[in-house]
């Protein structure tokens, strides 16, 4: 189902103006697909010559100053919350940047929060040189083992009478690795299935199959039927490597290809959101426990590897 943001579009909201924000707002419509396309267009009333250009590079600067006005005008501001930043194309980033640019030149109270994988910044840059002055990008890592990822686990059940074992927490934490989905899918199973009023570590192992088999279900597959078999074979090769960041040339070489025939599928994952690049020549899986995924759910295109790696 697509996402729809209405909002008006308009060169400036000035007193006077014949054109009255409500009309303004009825006639944009920003719609975004689940593929992560953003195409801008009007509904029923068109206000000719006022942000209907149908180039979201114009008009979605049209649409932020013209809210951003509005929200001036009324004493109040206007935050964006977009997540997954990272699957806008090149063209709908730099209209999103450029408009947020003009709502700053024009001291307007109108941002935008965005959360997306570590290219951020280089992807941003790359459309508008000016970015790194507009926006800060702060890191967000993984939870803290030692304190916040116990305390998500912990704190939620304490208020109903129920604690942990160590042993049972510091189990849960390891599988984790710190990603708090992983934390909130592993205690809702534990919930579900502890009859007792302390959750044990026998128990915290019992359930761990059925939470892969969960995750396998409902997060690992929609990433793995993104991508074409090449693709899933170079992340199995990158598997077979072991959970760490890997060279690209290590990767290349279990695929049978050099670093630069391999070097456009790695491209291909990381604009995907599967991989990310922690340093210079390195890749490794944006979420922790794909590599066991892989392993477990795939053993057919390794077994295809390993056969390709074997000398003639």
């Amino acid at each position: 189902m697509s996402r729809r943001s209405h909002g008006p579009t308009s060169k400036s909201l000035r007193a006077g103006r014949r054109h009255p924000a409500a009309s303004i707002l009825k006639s944009f419509t920003l719609t975004f697909n689940p593929a992560g396309a953003v195409t801008a267009g009007f509904d029923a009333e068109v206000l000719a010559g006022l942000g209907d250009s149908g180039s979201i590079g114009d008009d979605l600067g049209d649409l932020l100053v013209a809210v951003g006005e509005a929200a001036q005008g009324q004493g109040t501001g206007l935050v964006f919350l977009l997540d997954e930043i990272q699957y806008l194309k090149s063209g709908e980033l730099e209209a999103l940047i450029a408009a947020l640019h003009r709502c700053s030149r024009r001291a307007l109270p109108v941002t935008l929060v965005g959360a997306g994988l570590p290219q951020m910044p280089r992807l941003a840059a790359e459309v508008k040189s000016y970015s790194e002055r507009l926006f800060r990008f702060p890191t967000i890592g993984a939870l803290d083992a030692g304190t916040h990822a116990r305390d998500a686990l912990t704190i939620p059940v304490a208020g109903y009478g129920v604690d942990w074992e160590p042993a049972a927490v510091d189990h849960v934490v390891d599988y984790a690795q710190g990603y708090p989905y992983f934390l909130q899918e592993y205690g809702k199973i534990l919930w579900d299935e502890t009859p007792a009023t302390t959750i044990t570590l026998d128990v915290a192992r019992a359930v761990q199959p059925l939470v892969e088999m969960r995750l396998d279900e409902s997060f690992f597959r929609v990433r793995v039927d993104r991508t074409t078999d090449l693709e899933l074979r170079y992340l199995c090769a990158m598997a077979a490597l072991g959970p760490k960041p890997h060279r690209a040339g290590d990767v290349a070489r279990r695929l049978g290809r050099t670093t630069e025939q391999a070097g456009t599928i790695r491209s291909r994952l990381i604009d995907k959101g599967l991989l990310f690049t922690p340093g210079h020549g390195l890749a490794a899986f944006t979420v922790p426990q794909f590599d066991r995924y892989l392993l477990r759910s795939h053993a057919r295109v390794l077994d295809h590897e390993e056969e390709s790696d074997r000398p003639d």
